[in-house]
């Protein structure tokens, strides 16, 4: 990254937290802190960093202590080297880094909200550690389970890019180095409810095409997809012909021209996998924080404050 980028939370602390300490093996997590009250871990998806909470924060950080890292692979973390199993970028490894950078900064219990890719990451941290969940929030998604079971014709034209960054290393990598910033910018866009960059601030824009700018990240991002074809869906699937549900209060919100909207029901599907489930539509695309910040933003503060 050659300039620096803008600081989109004034008053926040930046730090990086190494993990390691279980099976996951190590990565170095950026993050952002700041806010007072009960502990709240943000985590972001693809392909942003954890900038994408910015419009938010402000009002969160009014009543929670916020903890907005980037994931392994993504933003300013580091880039762990992967694997066959691709378990190095699976929602578990994961979900593992976050349990110790919250032990890290003293926070055993937690309020753990994720959007796209970080939801993936928030309710595996539900399912794996539900000693460390007070409440989880999931913005934008289903369970990576359902979404492969319900792939048909229509369902993966839309979803394409679940079959495509999933594809073997190099193909998806080699397409994508050669216009990084134009296939973000297209990708992005045609997942908002305006199919524009409108809805986003130009300085988180940077930041997001710096990143995605990176071969070893875009690397990573592939990764990430790998997982959710592989070891994330068959670990969903012990846990779904197990039975295991999500004890935390869980909170589905999703956008109404969003990737979930185009699924049977959100709510009954995430019923299945919670038995405290509580949810609606915000009117937006996928990117709920920044197509419509404050109804999100109230949403949260409604669950997580109640």
């Amino acid at each position: 990254m050659s300039a620096p980028l803008a600081d989109l939370f004034p008053g926040f602390a930046a730090r990086t937290v190494e993990t390691g300490a279980g099976e996951q093996g190590g990565a170095g997590i950026f993050l952002r802190t700041g806010g007072e009250g009960p502990p709240l871990l943000l985590i972001h998806g693809y392909p942003q960093t954890h900038v994408m909470w910015h419009r938010v924060a402000p009002a969160l950080a009014e009543r929670f202590t916020l903890v907005i890292p980037d994931l392994r692979g993504y933003g300013q973390s580091s880039v762990p080297a992967s694997d066959a199993d691709h378990y190095a970028y699976s929602k578990r490894a994961m979900a593992g880094d976050f349990v110790e950078v919250m032990a890290a900064l003293g926070h055993d219990r937690f309020h753990v909200a994720g959007h796209d890719r970080g939801g993936r990451v928030a309710y595996r941290l539900a399912l794996d550690h539900p000693d460390r969940v007070q409440k989880i929030a999931v913005l934008d998604i289903v369970p990576t389970y359902a979404m492969w079971q319900g792939f048909d014709i229509d369902f993966a034209m839309k979803v394409y890019h679940w079959i495509f960054l999933a594809q073997p290393n190099p193909l998806p990598e080699m397409l994508i180095s050669r216009a990084p910033v134009e296939y973000l910018d297209y990708t992005i866009a045609s997942w908002t409810k305006a199919k524009s960059l409108a809805a986003f601030d130009d300085r988180a824009l940077v930041h997001y095409r710096a990143f995605f700018s990176q071969p070893e990240r875009i690397h990573a991002c592939c990764e990430d997809y790998r997982a959710g074809q592989d070891y994330d869906y068959r670990a969903d699937t012990v846990d779904a012909e197990a039975g295991n549900r999500i004890a935390a209060p869980l909170l589905a919100l999703w956008g109404a021209a969003g990737i979930p909207s185009e699924t049977e029901s959100p709510l009954e599907t995430w019923r299945a996998w919670a038995g405290d489930v509580t949810g609606m539509a915000v009117d937006s695309g996928h990117f709920v924080c920044e197509e419509n910040p404050d109804a999100t933003a109230a949403a949260l503060l409604d669950f997580f404050g109640g």
